[in-house]
């Protein structure tokens, strides 16, 4: 398969997962200095078009979005993100990762790269971060998009991530590595979309072994985040003022539809889309899919049709 850091690569297969891709382009790399650490981005293009910033899950990083961003950069100026300890930005001195040490992040990127009330749209952590974020933030989020993720977590899906980034760190070689992660996708993707995801969320050694691109210290355990728990979670929800959209994979075993639901509830005038054939990892699982379920909340808060705070 072809480097997905290609022109060639990328877009072919992007287009193979399903994707309609209106304005082909690659994204270029970008860094701001915020919060005391750089940081890492991918942006996309179309500077006059309404931003919209991607936030990637836990041990993710911000390539995460590029079958995504491909299929939406026509409507939006797409920065994705890699937060503090993950891909490309920079790991803090203390193991700062806390949910409101993300926010603030959030907040001085957005700044520093001039994004003007942007919809912030994230995956898991990145769900939770920009569900504090707006909620903090009104006057300056557009909308908000939260992927797979909530107040609360399904001990069962929680259990298995856990073991996931707990459980084995370095492979002998890369192809181990692919079949690791197969088991974990639960063959809801091809082999040829993992392989081309591990691209950019692993890194080999000195040593030609391999291993995950994100501080380590990110597989310890802490105290509990006072700033993350699911009253503070729900308490939050409930300032949410701008236009939002609530999505879960059909076979998440992060997000329960009674979860779904109840958010749905907490945020008048919000928005859900289950997207189909997706776990817990939706854009990733079906790119397309995710495309499809979130583009027209996109198309009527972009051109103005949806009342922004």
């Amino acid at each position: 398969m072809a480097d997905s850091t290609s022109r060639p690569g990328l877009l072919d297969a992007a287009r193979a997962a399903g994707i309609d891709i209106r304005e082909p382009a690659l994204p270029v790399d970008r860094s701001y200095e915020a919060s005391g650490l750089r940081f890492h981005c991918l942006d996309w293009g179309n500077l006059d078009r309404p931003p919209l910033l991607f936030l990637h899950g836990f041990a993710q990083q911000a390539h995460s979005w590029d079958f995504v961003a491909l299929g939406l950069r026509d409507l939006c100026h797409v920065v994705s993100l890699d937060l503090r300890g993950h891909g490309d930005s920079g790991w803090p001195a203390a193991p700062d990762y806390r949910i409101s040490d993300y926010a603030i992040d959030v907040a001085a990127v957005i700044g520093a790269a001039g994004l003007r009330a942007p919809t912030v749209c994230g995956l898991s952590l990145g769900g939770r971060i920009a569900l504090m974020h707006a909620a903090s933030a009104p006057l300056a989020t557009r909308a908000l998009i939260v992927v797979d993720a909530g107040p609360s977590v399904a001990p069962a899906g929680r259990d298995r991530i856990r073991r996931f980034v707990e459980s084995q760190q370095v492979f002998e070689s890369f192809d181990e590595l692919v079949a690791y992660t197969m088991r974990y996708t639960r063959r809801l993707r091809t082999e040829a979309q993992v392989r081309g995801s591990l691209r950019h969320a692993t890194r080999q050694t000195a040593e030609g072994k391999w291993t995950w691109k994100y501080d380590p210290r990110l597989r310890e355990r802490r105290p509990p985040d006072p700033e993350a728990s699911e009253q503070r979670m729900w308490d939050a929800l409930g300032r949410i003022r701008c236009p939002s959209l609530f999505v879960r994979g059909s076979e998440s075993d992060i997000l329960t539809p009674e979860a779904l639901e109840q958010m749905h509830g907490a945020v008048p005038g919000s928005e859900v889309a289950v997207v189909e054939r997706a776990g817990h990892l939706v854009p990733g699982d079906n790119p397309a899919g995710f495309v499809k379920a979130v583009r027209p909340f996109l198309q009527r808060v972009t051109s103005g049709r949806v009342p922004v705070a």
